[in-house]
Parts: C-alpha cells; structure tokens; sequence
C-alpha cells in the first residue's frame, strides 16, 4: 500500500542541496548503511514538495499513491539523465519531456487587476507541481553547470549538491552535519597521534 505511514526510523528529507532537482534525488538516502526511500506515501510527497516550497500541503490531492508513483518516476528520470549529463552521454528525455508538456505557459486574467502570464500552469496542482519540478531539472541539464553538482565527501552520506560557493571548493552536503563529523574525527585523529 503506497499511503502507509512511513518508517519513524526514518529522516525527514533534507533541502541543502541547493536545487530542487538535486533535494528530490536526496529523497533516496543512505540511513545507516542501507539506501532507503524518504518517499513512501502520497503524504510524503505532498509534505516534501511544501519543504522545498512548491507550494502548501492543503492545495495538493492526496490519497490515491498517484502523486507519489509520479514523484518517483520524475526522481528516477532526473537521475537517469543527470547522470548521463555528468558522463557526456547521450540520454532520451522523453519521460522529463512529458512532464513539462503538462505544464504550459497561459495567462490568466483575473476580473479584478492586471493579467498575468503564468509560466508553468496546470489546472491539478499535483501536475503543476510536478512540472515546476520537471523544469528546474530541464534547466539544470540544459543551461546548468554539471560539474558543479557534487556527491557529498563523506563515505557515509549520499547525498548531492549543487556547489555554489564562490570558490566552487564546497565538499559536504551540509558542515553541520558531514563537514563537522570529518573535522572531529581529524581532531581526534590528530589528537591519537600526538598522545602516541
């Protein structure tokens, strides 16, 4: 049943990888040496499209395990692709494609004010969420510099992220949590061998 609650064992998604695109492949995570999926219901989905801020919780249907089955196959595809991108190789786009053929630019004037174009609309909120997703993922690909985006240094984390640092030196997913583990365990190291 795809609208089970999820594991409590598992982590909250994370949002630090600078990119929509990049957080929806860290929703598939190392949790104590296992690659477990932070996605397991249509909730979940729901919850983590408000994190990233695609919108509120309650403008999105739930229920029927459809937005999670799209969520996953959308991760999937940027996935595929991106890591075609990142090796120079030739991929289909056909699955990305479809998602942004769903959502296309309309302008909608409203009786009360001044029209406006909305870029990405789609009468389901799910859809358009989605397809914003979708071109946040086709701009990255196609105008972004892959070889900004990075896998965290850690040996124990998977998570990656798209360094925009001035330097273009950033090594963790985050410093408070895979910087900070390295430094303390250099500390210590350092500290062993000087007590020996």
């Amino acid at each position: 049943m795809t609208d089970a609650v999820a594991t409590p064992d598992l982590p909250v998604p994370l949002v630090l990888a600078d990119h929509p695109a990049l957080d929806l492949l860290n929703t598939r995570m190392v949790v104590d040496g296992q690659r477990r999926d932070l996605l397991n219901s249509d909730a979940d989905a729901v919850r983590w499209l408000e994190q990233i801020g695609f919108g509120l919780a309650t403008e999105v249907a739930e229920g029927d395990g459809q937005l999670l089955a799209r969520l996953r196959k959308l991760r999937d595809c940027i996935e595929r692709l991106l890591a075609a991108r990142r090796e120079n190789r030739v991929a289909d786009p056909a699955v990305l494609n479809a998602f942004l053929l769903r959502v296309v630019p309309q302008l909608v004037w409203e009786e009360a004010g001044a029209p406006v174009l909305d870029r990405l609309h789609q009468g389901d909120a799910g859809h358009q969420r989605l397809g914003r997703l979708a071109y946040a993922a086709a701009e990255l690909l196609a105008e972004g510099d892959c070889s900004l985006v990075r896998k965290c240094e850690s040996a124990e984390c998977s998570l990656m992220f798209y360094d925009r640092t001035k330097s273009h030196k950033r090594r963790w997913c985050s410093m408070a949590l895979c910087g900070n583990r390295h430094k303390v365990a250099e500390f210590r190291k350092r500290r062993q061998s000087v007590a020996d």
